[in-house]
This record gives structure tokens, sequence and C-alpha cells, in this order.
């Protein structure tokens, strides 16, 4: 009776797959934007010299 419930089609399995592909771009995105902000801090300013 429970096995009814574990069926995937492939639909399901394409749906999964979009969603795990889509979250890891997301985090890739979102990693860069705030590592270039962090380093941003660090890195040295140029000097006005007149």
């Amino acid at each position: 009776m429970m096995k009814d419930l574990a069926y995937l089609d492939a639909g399901s399995g394409s749906l999964i797959v979009q969603a795990v592909v889509g979250g890891v771009a997301g985090v890739a995105v979102a990693a860069k934007l705030y590592w270039r902000r962090l380093t941003s801090r660090f890195r040295k300013q140029p000097s006005e010299q007149d």
C-alpha cells in the first residue's frame, strides 16, 4: 500500500532536476555578488596625489 506513494514519473524527475539546477545557479550568483562586496572592503584604495 505504501509503495504507491513512492512512484515518480518522468515529469516529476525533470521538475526535481530543474529545481536543483536552479537552486545551484541561484546560490552561485548570490555568492558572486557577496564575494565582490566583501573583497571590495579589503582592497587597497587608490590614493589621490596632487
